[in-house]
Parts: C-alpha cells; structure tokens; sequence
C-alpha cells in the first residue's frame, strides 16, 4: 500500500469537517479571476461562507466520505478551477451574494462572450491615425469627423456565445469597454439531500413574487367560495355571509336593526312613485275635461259661420246681378 503523506490526510480530513458542519455546501468555479480580485471576494464573505480551494482528489474524497446522503453528487458539477463553499445561509441568497460581487473586466482573447458584445456608436477619444483602420477591419464603422473619430453607428463585434479574438479584445480594452464579469460561479449547491444548479438558482425575483402573490389569491378564492375556515379566509366568509343575510332580510321585508332604514327608505321611494303615477294620471284627467269644454264651445261658433255662408253667398249673386242689369243699360243706350 503506498504510502500517503500526512498533510494530504489532514486536508481531506479538514475538508469532511466542513461539509459535516455545515447545511449548505457549494461548488463553486474560480477560473479567469485574478488574484487581488479573489481575495476582495473571500473577504466579503467572511462570516457568512467560507471559501476552500483544494485538488480535486481532496475533494472529491471527502465528498464521499463525508457520510451526508447525495452529497457525493456535487462532484458531476467542477468546473475550471473548482472549489468547496460551505456555509449556513439559504443557497438562493448565496448565489444572489456571489453574483452581486462580481465586477466588470475587460475582455480577453479567447474567453467567450456571455451576451451580444455591441459597440456604440458616439464621438471617442481617439485623434486621426492608424487607429481609424483596426476599428473598420474590426467591422466598426467609423469616420473622422472635426479632428476626432467617430463611430457612425452601433455594431455588435461578437455575438453570445463565440470566442473573443485578440485584435477585438484590443479595441474593446482601447474603448474601454468591458463586457466580461469577473466573480465566484456558483455552480451548483447542496441542502437537504438536494443539489441546486446554477439554472434552478438562477431566479426572476419580481416574477416569483407575482407567482406567489397569484398562487395566494387563487387560495384565497378557493377557501372562501368552499367556506373553509382559516385565519385569512374567516373575514371574507363572515362578510359574504352578512352581505347575503342583509340581501334576504330586505328581499323579504323581515324588520330588523339593521334593515329599517333601509325599508323605511325603500317604502318611501315606493310612496314617491304611486304618488308620481297618481299625479300623472289626474293632470291627463284634467287635460281631457279642458280638450272636452274647449270643443263643446266651438260647435257653436262653427253652426253659426255655416248659417251666414248662404246669405254671403246671396248677396254675392245679387251684386252680380246687379252689374248686368247695368250693362244692359249702357249697352242700349248707345246702341
């Protein structure tokens, strides 16, 4: 058997250690973040996590040997350059933490865009020169314009997903632009028997508010439309039940403390509209007995104009009359 030396046993040991004493353990990938901005980050997270890095070996040993069911599994999650966090704390908050901590880098030849890479387009700092050429053979276009160069419109240089090349690496550093994040990756965490990947921690808080928000409503709903009884649905139920009472007391005209005024209120309302009708009716009464003296008095007066008509009429013809007989007599005597 060979022989293993002691400081190798000492760090799996220290290691077990860890995952058994704490309720959350973590893989996580440290790949591509320099050295100062790592130690910014171990102590940031002093007193909430704490941060182990050792070979794979170690630590793949003491996953399994830790006693804790499934944690073994974390050992299908290193990445790059892998290590252990343990800690307490939810691990939803724990990737919250490590993805607020991470910071802006520029970018770097060979590493891959995590989104679309877009230069603006605006002035830049940048005087007529050599400088003009690498922007548009970088598929950036650009102009001179008042003694300084200008980028004419937004371009994206490397779409999600492909690799960064030296020469767009260089114009994006020269821009100052830096579309790379630099931080812990949380791969995936361990709690309870479960293992959480990146994709499962990864949440929307404002949509899982709303989910939760609806899915209380809808239970809400449901326990008060099936009049079951809790803590939150007791007033809801208790309100329905005095809407429906009030509703049937009045449809019904039962008199109670609570309805009388309301009848009260509803009897008069009644009394207002008879009282309407019946005065609607005597003044169509009142109407018709008028229309019915006004045509008694007319008859006569119609009578008494159809008796003068013949006599204007005779006096019309004897008029006529007249004027012939003149006629004739004019017509005699000179004739």
């Amino acid at each position: 058997m060979p022989h293993v030396a002691e400081w190798k046993k000492e760090e799996v040991e220290d290691l077990k250690e860890l995952i058994k004493s704490h309720n959350v353990v973590g893989m996580a990938n440290l790949a591509d973040i320099p050295a100062l901005q790592l130690q910014k980050m171990r102590k940031n997270l002093q007193g909430n996590a704490t941060l182990k890095m050792s070979r794979k070996t170690f630590m793949s040993l003491a996953l399994e040997e830790s006693g804790k069911s499934n944690v073994e599994g974390l050992e299908d999650h290193m990445e790059g350059q892998p290590a252990l966090i343990f800690t307490d704390m939810n691990p939803f908050k724990l990737y919250k933490i490590l993805e607020n901590s991470k910071t802006e880098a520029p970018a770097k030849a060979g590493s891959i865009a995590p989104n679309d890479i877009v230069v603006p387009k605006g002035d830049t700092t940048f005087k007529p020169g050599p400088i003009l050429g690498e922007l548009q053979k970088a598929g950036i276009p650009a102009k001179i314009d008042k003694g300084k160069i200008v980028i004419t419109k937004d371009s994206t240089v490397v779409a999600e997903g492909e690799e960064i090349s030296k020469e767009i690496a260089s114009i994006l550093t020269r821009l100052e632009i830096h579309p790379l994040e630099v931080g812990i990756d949380l791969v995936a965490a361990y709690e309870d028997q479960t293992i959480y990947t990146s994709d499962v921690l990864t949440i929307d808080e404002e949509e899982t508010l709303s989910n939760i928000q609806k899915a209380f409503t809808q239970a809400l709903n449901l326990s008060v439309n099936a009049a079951i009884f809790t803590k939150d649905s007791m007033p809801y139920i208790l309100q329905n039940a005095n809407t429906k009472a009030m509703n049937l007391a009045l449809n019904a005209e039962i008199l109670t403390s609570k309805t009388r005024e309301l009848l009260l209120a509803k009897a008069y309302s009644q009394m207002l509209a008879v009282a309407g009708e019946v005065s609607a009716k005597n003044a169509e009464a009142v109407d018709d007995e008028l229309r019915e003296k006004l045509s008694s008095q007319a008859a006569p007066v119609e009578a008494k104009k159809a008796e003068k008509k013949p006599k204007d009429d005779e006096d019309e013809e004897s008029e006529e009359e007249k004027e012939e007989e003149a006629a004739a007599g004019l017509g005699a005597l000179f004739g």
